[in-house]
């Protein structure tokens, strides 16, 4: 039998059958560098961070600053930043990475999947031909290609770069 090696999923492993964190990881990562947290862009109401655990290379969230756990909390200028930043992502990992398509989406409630319920998140998945195989269903494994430290060392410039095209700061 073949052994995948992927010692960073360890963490993600623990966390989910811990109790439940006392801070909010989407409320605290702000207050990092943008390193440190994995931040691609800051805009005035939301930024966009790079899944630390993801479900393919280049699985970006964009969130507000506000800590709401509903869509319909979000105001118009959060609604509208959120969109705007989601565009300049997309161009860039369309640049970088080339894929085919994108799954973009929101798990609203625990039952629908979000592992982070307590506070709003787009998740921005691009997606390849091919890119679901045998590994998730046989081997309960999904393969990335790359190191997420390393997809956001290429990827932020190129998301700087679209946002700021846009008019944005």
């Amino acid at each position: 039998m073949d052994v995948l090696y992927a010692p960073w999923r360890f963490s993600y492993i623990k966390s989910t059958v811990s109790e439940e964190p006392k801070a909010c990881i989407f409320c605290e990562a702000p207050k990092k560098s943008d390193e440190e947290a994995l931040i691609l862009l800051r805009g005035e109401y939301v930024y966009a961070i790079m899944n630390l655990y993801p479900y393919n290379t280049g699985h970006v969230m964009i969130v507000p600053y506000r800590h709401i756990s509903d869509y319909t909390e979000l105001s118009v200028d959060e609604a509208l930043e959120m969109h705007k930043m989601t565009i300049a992502v997309i161009e860039a990992i369309k640049e970088l990475l080339k894929p085919h398509g994108f799954n973009l989406g929101f798990n609203i409630g625990r039952v629908a999947g979000a592992g982070i319920d307590k506070h709003i998140h787009l998740h921005i998945v691009p997606r390849w031909n091919g890119d679901t195989n045998f590994m998730p269903i046989i081997g309960g494994v999904k393969v990335l290609s790359q190191d997420v430290k390393e997809t956001y060392r290429s990827l932020k410039p190129l998301a700087e770069k679209y946002w700021h095209q846009r008019g944005n700061k």
